[in-house]
């Protein structure tokens, strides 16, 4: 069964992002291009983590964020993160003062507003009459998309995905589902996260942070690093394609979510949750293995999770792999936001023929017969892009982004 007959085409009319190697995707693109990793010491969690492990932080207070959002400062900074990039996404397109448009906003993230929680919590437990309630008011992660929506003056159609660090993938994959089926004209799908005691102090609790900068698909990998940051597509139909004042980026051709229930965090060794997902994509996409210019890993830099996906992918590719890397290793592990932060950043992969470098791999994993990218290509003639988000409990998905060929 041919699953691309009768089925609506997906472009890409629009791109936000804000990461620890930028605030806007400008700004992210001259540093991926640059070699510039966003990774430090920790400035603005308060942690007793601030001298031992390091992260990738967005480099702006909660304060300056709000000023650049016009929202208030009070706002958790996953709420923070996710406006700043959905509302230059939202510009970029140049759609946002349509109303004859159904524009929906389909948002992930992983922590909510834990942020504020855990200030609320630190003032709690000293005093039971302390604390601002205001603080725990927007805790669920569906307010955090609320409270963005609402002040973009999105209505249409609004929902939160939070399946682990695939979460973005899934909004994405979800909005451009809503609008093959005619439901929405335009869609904001991608997610946000910012740092948090709860993650990092989880993912510490797991053993699979790295003190040092991290090193993907890298043979002496030691785990990951945490980052934060918010990353958005806007998605639309041909019909509203046609309207643009621009040709759009690409086109959205394959998507795919399958889940392994290997265990509650750990990846299957076998990689079969990647495998699917993967071919699930090309599946849908109408493409073979070998129509795949680039991968952008998921590539966390754990043990597990990166041999996982390299047995997925010698599964898939063998014997011809496309070129390969992690931009995990410019902007930390960002969670819920990854899928989305990834997903732009395959964009501009496929519009400006680029390839990113796996920054400080020097030994490749002896397992495979295959490495990722250590240097940066340009007009390597990048026709589809395959981005893999893989999540706990093995909630994996696959994106594919295609140049426009008619």
């Amino acid at each position: 069964m041919d699953l691309t007959k009768n089925i609506s085409p997906v472009f890409v009319a629009g791109l936000g992002a804000v990461s620890a190697i930028g605030n806007n995707v400008a700004e992210c693109l001259l540093s991926l291009t640059n070699y510039k990793a966003g990774m430090d010491a920790i400035e603005y969690l308060q942690t007793l983590h601030k001298n031992t492990l390091p992260v990738a932080e967005v480099k702006l207070s909660n304060a300056e964020l709000a000023a650049l959002t016009g929202m208030d400062h009070r706002t958790s900074r996953t709420a923070l993160l996710s406006m700043m990039a959905a509302k230059e996404a939202l510009l970029d397109c140049g759609l946002e003062n349509n109303p004859s448009l159904r524009i929906g906003f389909i948002s992930a993230n992983t922590v909510g507003g834990m942020d504020k929680t855990e200030q609320f919590y630190a003032s709690f437990l000293v005093d039971k009459n302390k604390g601002k309630l205001l603080d725990i008011v927007n805790h669920e992660c569906g307010k955090v998309t609320e409270l963005v929506a609402d002040a973009l003056g999105i209505n249409a159609y609004v929902s939160t995905i939070s399946t682990a660090c695939s979460s973005s993938a899934n909004a994405i994959f979800f909005a451009a589902r809503l609008i093959k089926h005619g439901m929405l004209d335009v869609a904001i799908a991608g997610g946000t996260d910012s740092l948090t005691k709860f993650t990092l102090n989880g993912f510490n609790t797991l053993m699979i942070l790295d003190k040092e900068f991290c090193k993907p698909f890298d043979d002496n990998r030691q785990g990951l690093n945490l980052g934060e940051g918010a990353g958005y597509v806007v998605l639309v139909s041909k019909k509203v394609a046609a309207l643009l004042q621009k040709t759009p980026y690409c086109e959205l051709t394959g998507y795919c979510n399958k889940n392994d229930a290997y265990h509650q965090t750990a990846s299957s060794p076998d990689g079969t949750g990647s495998y699917l997902a993967m071919q699930g994509a090309l599946a849908l996409s109408g493409l073979q293995p070998g129509d795949i210019d680039y991968i952008n890993l998921h590539g966390t830099g754990t043990q597990n999770n990166d041999f996982a996906e390299a047995t997925a992918i010698k599964r898939l590719f063998d014997p011809l792999y496309p070129a390969m890397s992690s931009t995990k290793s410019f902007t930390g592990h960002t969670l819920g936001a990854s899928g989305g932060i990834e997903a732009v950043f395959s964009v501009l992969s496929v519009n400006r023929d680029i390839i990113y470098p796996n920054l400080r791999l020097q030994t490749s994993m002896h397992e495979f017969p295959f490495s990722a990218e250590t240097a940066l290509s340009n007009n390597r003639g990048v026709k589809n892009v395959l981005s893999n988000s893989f999540g706990f409990g093995g909630n994996c998905t696959s994106l594919i982004f295609s140049k426009i060929t008619a």
